[in-house]
This record gives structure tokens, sequence and C-alpha cells, in this order.
């Protein structure tokens, strides 16, 4: 952080201003922002992956602010920009193999802008109508890609992928149990119980959280060798329970853990949720894409059987976060779920063959999450999104042979761009990986993280193709600081 800017104060001018700036004003910044934007585009791959920690000069920076006296929007603007972008980790940098951050698509950033403007209000339909129908459009057309059927299926746009599971965690307790809605958790005569991997996200011990059901309602289900969720050990934890007066109604499959990018078996897991009626769950959120490139549409055979989908297109579709989508089959769930009558929401749609949003949704007041999505699907096209998503498979491919030949050792087996690895001769244990990994992003040239995988908890280390925009060039700068890292390991562990 800049010590200079960190003892910065407000920058005064000489009256209070409007909250809306004159025309003068507002064109003079405009083009501060426009130029600032762009300059970051161009050289974000110049710039160190990730910030220097420096705790206090970041909360000095902050706290500079009193906000006791007017400041001048251009130069408020250039100031905090700069600090942005010096102070934090730059998931658009083709080197960033983190979390599943993608770099934002450019129709993206404008559909942003331009919803910012408008600020259109996502709560009644009469509001803001063609933006309803445009996410209305997007979430039937996307469900057709996981083989749903636009006559039946229906969805919403979430903030992102937490909420989606959550909404999934409530259809399935309203569709086993539909006076829950009504009665509650209290209602209930028996416990209810549900499955995830031990590779799944752990949003659902949120979502059970926060359900009322408690951290006790899910069971983690132990995983096989190639951390695919255990089906002899899901079908005998169901008996158990069953036998011990629970109540099983929720199944969740992963298509594309965070930690491997590892794909449940779907067609088995669909059969076996059938089997024992349970709600047949599938978190696609990153994976889900797969579905978009002719080539790995096979990986998500099953998919088309689920009751519902969790997918994130602030993920691998590239939009800006974030925007995550809750699909079902069952058409009339998200209704018995959160239809609700007000004396003050407008009434307009009222005669309308539509839905109003707060109507359908865990959300009320929200913005128009799906039109950097729709811009960008609307510019790229389904070919363009294939293409991208082939290309950063193709990239995870050589990512993988690149270590193999450096003499690293991948851990895990998927046709999605997440590489799990360690050294290829010793045996490191986490805090060994941690330390590399550390190394790694200190240097400002790359970002990696950890993972632990398995029953066995086995540390590796964990790189993700994240990026349209990531190159062989790219991938060789990875390999190249790992080895420098991994050189200095040894040499520190001989010594």
């Amino acid at each position: 952080m800049n010590d200079s800017l960190t003892k910065n104060k407000a920058v005064p001018i000489a009256a209070t201003p409007s909250l809306a700036l004159d025309s003068e004003t507002r064109n003079s910044l405009w083009k501060v922002v426009f130029d600032r934007i762009e300059s970051y585009l161009q050289t974000v791959d110049e710039l160190p992956v990730s910030p220097v920690l420096n705790v206090a000069g970041i909360r000095n920076f902050a706290e500079s602010f009193n906000f006791a006296q007017p400041m001048a929007p251009e130069e408020t603007f250039r100031l905090v920009a700069s600090e942005l972008i010096r102070g934090q980790v730059h998931t658009p940098h083709p080197q960033y193999f983190g979390l599943f951050n993608p770099a934002p698509a450019t129709m993206g950033i404008a559909a942003d802008a331009l919803v910012a403007t408008l600020n259109p209000q996502l709560a009644a339909w009469s509001h803001s109508p063609l933006a309803a129908e445009m996410e209305r459009h997007l979430v039937l057309s996307i469900a057709e890609k996981f083989g749903l059927t636009r006559d039946r299926a229906d969805g919403v746009f979430a903030s992102g992928g937490a909420e989606a599971n959550q909404t999934a965690l409530l259809a399935a307790l309203a569709h086993r149990w539909p006076n829950v809605t009504s009665g509650g958790l209290r209602s209930l005569k028996e416990e209810p119980i549900f499955y995830v991997s031990a590779e799944g996200h752990h949003s659902f011990l949120k979502a059970a959280q926060a359900a009322g059901l408690g951290a006790s309602s899910l069971r983690e289900i132990e995983v096989t060798e190639d951390l695919r969720v255990d089906l002899n050990s899901l079908r005998a934890a169901i008996q158990r329970d069953r036998a011990a007066g629970y109540a099983p109604f929720l199944l969740v499959a992963t298509a594309g853990t965070t930690g491997a990018g590892i794909i449940d078996p779907l067609p088995d897991l669909a059969h076996l949720a059938q089997e024992e009626g349970l709600w047949f769950h599938v978190d696609a959120a990153w994976g889900g894409a797969a579905a978009l490139v002719p080539e790995l549409r096979s990986v998500l055979d099953g998919i088309e059987l689920a009751d519902s989908i969790t997918f994130d297109a602030h993920k691998w579709l590239s939009v800006p976060m974030g925007a995550g989508m809750f699909l079902t089959r069952d058409h009339d769930i998200l209704s018995r779920l959160f239809a609700i009558q007000t004396a003050y929401m407008p009434k307009e749609g009222e005669q309308m063959h539509v839905t109003d949003p707060f109507a359908h949704s865990l959300q009320w007041s929200r913005r128009f999450i799906g039109f950097k999505l729709f811009l960008s699907l609307a510019v790229a096209g389904w070919d363009g999104y294939a293409a991208a998503i082939r290309h950063q498979a193709r990239m995870g491919d050589l990512l993988r042979n690149r270590l193999l030949e450096e003499n690293w050792k991948i851990v895990n087996r998927t046709p999605l761009p997440v590489v799990c690895f360690t050294d290829g001769e010793a045996e490191w244990d986490l805090s060994v990986c941690q330390k590399v990994a550390n190394a790694v992003v200190e240097s400002g040239r790359a970002w990696i993280s950890t993972i632990q995988l398995g029953k066995r908890k086995q540390p590796a280390l964990r790189a993700c193709i994240t990026n349209y925009r990531t190159e062989p060039q790219h991938l060789d700068a990875l390999i190249a600081i790992l080895n420098q890292v991994r050189h200095l390991e040894r040499k520190t562990a001989h010594s």
C-alpha cells in the first residue's frame, strides 16, 4: 500500500455536490472511469497477481476517509481506483490459477454498467418486464442445455451457488413435506436427513443451519479413491438412517468438485434417488459449463435426471460476480416456496400470465443479475462460449502434461481443468505444500492454492484454469516459479 496515499486526507471542493453531478462533471468523470478500466484491461498481465498483505496500510487508507467533507469526484475516483487495483488478487490475470473466479467477459462489464445506470428493480415484473423476461428466457435456455424440457423447466437467478443450493434444500423439503412451508420444521414428525459427498461444497452445511435443520441433518458420504461419492457407503447410510427412524429427503451430487473437479456418478445417483424417493440435486456450479461443449457433454450424462441443478454463470461462463442460477424440472416448486401476497407491491401484472420475481425467489429487491450473461451470450453465441471453455480444458490438459514432464505428480483425475499435484519424488505434507503455495503467491507471478483430498486428506497443490486468456506461455511461467520454489525447498530440506 502506497504510504503517501494511506496518509491522504479528503480532497476538498468548495461546496457540497449534488448526488447527481452536473453534465460537465459527469462527462469528465466518465472519461476518467473509462480510461482507468481500459488501462487495467490492457495492463493486467503486467501486474503482480496478488497484493502485499499489509493490514495496517490497507486499513489506514480505508479509515483515512472520514466522510465529513466532500471530495472532488475525479480525484477521488483516481485515488480509490489506484489503491483497489494495487490491493487485490487479480483474478482477470492469465496467471491466476485459483478458485473459480474468471476474467470477466467484456460484454458482462458493459452490462453491469448499464444496469447500475438504469437500476432496474427485479422484484415486480411490471417494473422491469423486459429484464424479467430476459432472465426467464436465459433460465429456460440453460435448462435445455442440461437436458431439461423447456415446457416443464423453471428456475431463477441467484446471488451465487450458495443461494441456489439453499433453494434446492428448501425445494426438497417442500416436495417431501408440502406443509412445511406453513407449519415449519416443528410440524414434522420425522427428522429430515440429506446426503452430500465429503468432497461436496460446504454451502450445504450453511444451508442446513440457515434452514433450521442443523448441521447434524447433513450426512457427508465418504468417497472412493477416485474422489467420487462411494455408492455403497451412501446406500448403507440411507439404510441406517431409515432403520433409526430418520427421514431421508435429499441426495446431492456434485458435477465438478471445488477441490479436484470431480464429477460424481450422476446416472447411478439419479437411479438411487428415485428408488429411495429422494429429491435429486446436482451442484454443477462450475462444471456444468461442460454442457456447452459437445465433446465434454458426456461427462454430465445423468444430469438431465436431476430434480434441480445449481449453475453459476460467474464461474466458467466468465461474467462478473455474481450470477448464480437455480434450475428445476418441477415447474411449480418455486411458487409453492415463495409465493406471497402483499398490499404494497405493484399490481399491474396480476391480470397477466406472468410471475413476479419476488414471489419466485429467496430474494426480494435485487438487481438485474442475468443481463451480463444475456449480453455476453448474445455476442459470443453458444459456439463462442464452447470455444472458450474448450480452450480452458485444453490448457488444463497441457498443464498436466507439463507438470509430469517436470517430475511433478498429478493426484486427481478429471476431464475438467483443475489440476492437483505434488512433488514427484518427496512425500510433502500439508505444511510443505502450503509453504510452496505461499512462496508462489508472494512472488506475484502466479496464484495457486492447497487442498486436502479424499479419506486420507492427501495434501496437494491446486491450480485451476479459470481464464479464457490463459495460454501456454502462462503455464510455462507457473511451471518456472514452481520449479524454482521446489528447488529451494529441497535445498532447505537437505541442509
